[in-house]
């Protein structure tokens, strides 16, 4: 399908021009006349970008109409235009969020350049927000644990503030979840969030999709490319595992970081851009810094907050809010209930979750697609989750592997007391009965096992 440009002159001979141009080209194209009519050819067009005149007579001009269009729809890229325009203008229309200013006379090769960049941005805006949907990183932060207290008090005394941010965590903790809401509690909240995960780009492309490249810079540069932090400018820039950058790649983030200009690759001048930056890592970077493999002065202009993630299992009591919240994400994606009964969600919380909440999250995500049952019980659990320390059955003594008598027998117990609690439907006099031993040592064990008394069952 064709990219849609909406033209928005009070002249009919440029919006002609133009638009025999563009459709030459093979875009297709919607006219309007004025700042109102721009308005309702927006909802009704649903055009891929727009070009709006600067001065345009009888009702909103240009300014004004940027302003509008960019509160009904912030990700739509606008390029403004104009043959009188003064720099006052150009900045205020870059700050209301147009994507370029084009001076009048237009080039035919100006106008196709910057709306071929206008359109990419687009494209990537919408995959960026396709993939943070499919991810969740859009999800509130659950949890009813001192630490997820501490943590939610401390992202909304520090998300105000413009300093940048260092999450720290092991892998699976939900750093990026965490700098959404630091973005989305911002004054930065209506600009774009933009993530980079460092660890994946190729060193050789690195200073390309962090600053952008033109045409030609370099061999397959065949289309301008705008970078992440271009794409971020106004608005929050993530950058995930930054302790996995070069040390060259370090320095060039080093000097945007004090000097806040960009340089793409094979462009002729700087570009200045506001971003706040939050970086996250897995790494202890002050010691990374001590063995010369991360640079120190990066450190401490990324570590003016610093903010700590717990790992899950030094916060069991998150777990069962975690099942419910994962469970019901699964209910809507499958389009049939999800439910978790007591003795699954006790199995749950007594595993050490070495992956963290992203571990969690993909076994909910398994134990419902698996589900047969009403309710996803202990033994599901125990079927897909690792009993760490536990011995397997063997066929014979050939396969003996040495193990911790006393964890294998805790891993056991804790399973069996799970199973009885899921036969029972959560009543733990029932499990008691089943499994042939009174309420009070069944609670006495469970409190030694770290099993709390179920309260309630996800779904």
């Amino acid at each position: 399908m064709s990219p849609r440009i909406l033209l928005v002159d009070d002249e009919t001979n440029i919006r002609k021009m133009v638009g025999a141009l563009l459709q030459s080209e093979g875009f297709e194209t919607a006219e309007a006349a004025n700042g109102t009519a721009a308005i309702a050819a927006v909802e009704r067009e649903t055009p891929d970008a727009v070009l709006l005149d600067l001065m345009m007579p009888g009702g909103p001009d240009g300014l004004a109409t940027l302003e509008q269009l960019k509160r009904s729809a912030p990700d739509l890229p606008v390029v403004m235009m104009s043959g009188k325009a003064n720099l006052t203008d150009a900045v205020r229309a870059t700050k209301l969020g147009a994507f370029q200013f084009l001076e009048k006379p237009l080039t035919p090769e100006g106008v196709l350049t910057t709306l071929r960049a206008a359109l990419e941005l687009s494209r990537t805006l919408a995959e960026n927000r396709r993939l943070h949907e499919a991810l969740g990183h859009a999800d509130p932060l659950v949890g009813v644990s001192a630490a997820m207290d501490e943590l939610r008090a401390l992202i909304a005394r520090v998300a105000p503030t413009e300093a940048r941010v260092l999450i720290t965590g092991e892998s699976g903790t939900g750093k990026e979840l965490v700098a959404s809401a630091i973005h989305r509690q911002s004054a930065r909240a209506a600009q774009r969030f933009v993530c980079v995960n460092s660890a994946a780009i190729p060193k050789d492309l690195v200073e390309s999709e962090m600053f952008g490249h033109e045409r030609g810079a370099f061999t397959g540069a065949t289309e301008r490319r705008v970078g992440r932090f271009e794409l971020a400018d106004g608005g929050t820039l993530f950058l995930d595992e930054v302790g996995d950058l070069s040390l060259e790649a370090q320095a060039k983030l080093l000097r945007v970081l004090e000097t806040g200009v960009i340089e793409r690759l094979g462009g002729e001048r700087p570009v200045t851009v506001d971003v706040r930056v939050i970086a996250a890592t897995n790494k202890d970077l002050t010691k990374a810094a001590q063995q010369g493999l991360f640079r120190e002065d990066l450190l401490f202009r990324l570590n003016v907050l610093p903010l700590h993630i717990l790992p899950l299992r030094e916060r069991a009591e998150d777990v069962p809010p975690l099942v419910q919240h994962f469970a019901a994400r699964q209910s809507g994606r499958l389009g049939r209930p999800v439910r978790l009964d007591a003795g699954a969600v006790q199995l749950l919380t007594a595993y050490a979750w070495p992956g963290n909440v992203r571990e969690l999250a993909n076994l909910v995500e398994r134990l419902a697609i698996l589900a047969t049952g009403a309710s996803i019980t202990a033994d599901d659990v125990a079927r897909v989750v690792p009993q760490d320390g536990a011995a397997r059955p063997s066929a014979g003594t050939d396969d003996w592997t040495d193990v911790a008598l006393a964890g294998a027998l805790d891993n056991f117990e804790r399973t069996l007391i799970a199973r009885a609690l899921s036969a029972a439907r959560g009543n733990v006099a029932e499990a008691a009965r089943r499994l042939a031993t009174d309420r009070a040592n069944l609670y006495r064990r469970m409190r030694r096992l770290g099993l709390e008394p179920p309260r309630n069952v996800a779904g």
